[in-house]
């Protein structure tokens, strides 16, 4: 803990009033030094980093190659073929879980004490939030990068443009957020492990509620209801526009991003609150 300043208050380790402004970098220095140490053991856990990539693959091995005589359904005709419908899927799935596993590493670090000891040594205690969350985008860039890899061996086509490409992983990478900002205010909440069931049901009945194997237009029933107000359908109607070239609410899809975003920010820093006042 010697990289991070010390606090010379003794009531609970609180920064005097004016110590963040004097520093100026005070929140950066704080989630840089969390960033590092988290990546750090990451990297050098295979029992942390090996399910991170496999869990996708075999999402994506199941979906898009046991599933591929899907494509061939009546109202299904998808530019850039059934693969890249699923792989659309299977990289906003990843992204949304790459934030979420962070909000796990952090309920983990306040079960073993170290988050409580960061919490009295840090300058402002906003940097952890900001450190975790750049954990998270990390973390995230390394399994989309894995995912989009094999899925290309594999041969998935994109006839998007390469400014389409930029903006599906844009839009992935503020998944990412979301999911960490639900996760990390759960954290922040309960600091242990035994929460992982309450941040990881929501985020998997918002994915599998939404048209994942077939276009909204083909579900039929209460599934179709559902489907039509979760704004999961948003994200993969733009995710499959963005990769086909064929655009489909790409602007609303990055606004419910933002302001999901936006509500998890605040769901979060309230989160960090209740960790400071807790005994």
């Amino acid at each position: 803990m010697s990289a991070l300043p010390a606090s010379s208050t003794a009531a609970g380790g609180a920064p005097p009033s004016g110590a963040t402004a004097a520093t100026g970098g005070g929140i950066w220095r704080v989630a840089r030094t969390i960033a590092w140490r988290s990546l750090h053991t990451y990297v050098r856990r295979p029992d942390l980093f090996v399910p991170s990539l496999v869990f996708p693959l075999v999402f994506l091995a199941s979906f898009a190659g046991g599933l591929s005589a899907l494509g061939g359904l009546r109202g299904l005709n998808f530019p850039a073929g059934y693969t890249a419908f699923q792989f659309v899927f299977v990289l906003c799935q990843s992204a949304m879980f790459g934030g979420l596993f962070t909000g796990f590493t952090l309920a983990f670090d306040f079960e073993s004490g170290f988050a409580r000891r960061l919490m009295l040594a840090a300058e402002d205690r906003r940097g952890i939030a900001l450190g975790y969350a750049l954990v998270a985008l990390t973390r995230a860039a390394i399994t989309l990068t894995v995912v989009s890899v094999v899925a290309l061996a594999a041969g998935m086509r994109i006839t998007g443009d390469g400014v389409d490409v930029f903006g599906l992983y844009g839009l992935a990478l503020l998944l990412t957020l979301v999911g960490y900002g639900w996760a990390a205010g759960v954290a922040f909440r309960f600091r242990t492990i035994q929460a992982g069931p309450l941040m990881q049901t929501p985020v998997f009945l918002l994915l599998f509620l939404a048209p994942v194997y077939v276009p909204l237009s083909l579900l039929k029933g209460w599934i179709h209801t559902v489907a039509s107000v979760n704004p999961a359908t948003a994200f993969l109607d733009a995710g499959r526009g963005l990769i086909s070239g064929v655009h489909d609410h790409t602007a609303l899809a990055f606004a419910c991003a933002l302001g999901c975003i936006v509500l998890f920010g605040i769901w979060m820093l309230r989160g960090l609150r209740s960790a400071e006042s807790s005994p």
